[in-house]
């Protein structure tokens, strides 16, 4: 198994059949996910019980816990697409459009995500990543001092996706029931890699809403600045998506945006969650 660093972040694996992998390869893979935060297996071609029997060798399945968001055959497997399929909606299109961390809003974060993009628009085929260790490490001091020993709180309610059954109820309403299934969080604003023992920032303008224990001007302030940091354009590494990318990447180092589609052009991804050993972060 032989492997090229990419430009920015990660390594491109070329050389391997993810459908066959042996244990010791997989071994190797969950070494190179830690070293290197992400890593893009080239040229794969799998069946949806081959994708998931690879993600299973890594680690545990996520099951989503918003089913509408499931292929209709595999609970593991998160559809994001444009595409009907037999006249039906299958998944939600456009997820994912702003930087985040998957399920940062639950009390165990997702540690890896694994994405293989099933139809690629034309003209836009990028996703977006920033390295949250790097930007801990350029944080300037005053900022550093600002967040130490603080927690941030993290909700999911703002990036709800209206659906068919919410016509004629209050927006309000369809809030107050999403909270319930996925209630507000707190994690600490700079966490320890349970593995690597590297630090990073741990917020992203998709789900951090406050700083916790700070007045709201104050907290939404702060917040502000250290977004506007994270967010430099050099911080940001592009992925340009081959046909038969697989991608796959430790949630706890990276955040990440998907790419616009634009109007009439077809897009279908199929995201598979990974738990691995480990918990999420180290006091």
């Amino acid at each position: 198994m032989s492997a090229a660093a990419l430009s920015q972040i990660g390594l491109e694996i070329v050389d391997i059949d993810a459908a066959a992998v042996t244990q010791t390869e997989v071994v190797r893979i969950r070494q190179l996910v830690y070293e290197h935060k992400l890593v893009v297996f080239r040229k794969q071609s799998m069946s949806s019980e081959q994708y998931i029997a690879f993600a299973k060798q890594l680690g545990t399945p996520q099951i989503y816990f918003q089913e509408n968001y499931h292929h209709p055959n595999h609970p593991e497997i998160f559809v994001s697409s444009n595409v009907l399929e037999d006249g039906q909606k299958v998944g939600v299109a456009g997820t994912g459009r702003y930087w985040h961390t998957d399920c940062a809003f639950q009390p165990q974060p997702l540690s890896w995500t694994m994405l293989y993009p099933q139809v690629l628009p034309q003209s836009v085929r990028e996703t977006y990543y920033i390295d949250m260790c790097q930007v801990y490490r350029k944080l300037p001091t005053p900022l550093k001092a600002k967040i130490d020993g603080k927690r941030m709180l993290h909700e999911a309610k703002w990036r709800y996706k209206v659906q068919a059954w919410d016509i004629d109820r209050a927006i309000i309403d369809i809030l107050k029931e999403f909270e319930k299934q996925a209630p507000p969080v707190t994690h600490p604003a700079v966490i320890t890699h349970p593995v690597t023992q590297q630090q990073a920032l741990y917020i992203s303008e998709g789900f951090t809403t406050k700083v916790v224990g700070l007045e709201p001007e104050e907290s939404e302030q702060l917040l502000a600045e250290l977004l506007a940091f994270v967010e430099k354009e050099e911080h940001i590494y592009t992925h340009t998506w081959q046909d038969g990318d697989i991608l796959l990447w430790d949630n706890r180092v990276l955040l990440h945006k998907a790419g616009g589609c634009p109007e009439g052009e077809s897009s279908v991804s199929h995201r598979i969650g990974v738990y691995d050993d480990y918990p999420f972060y180290t006091a």
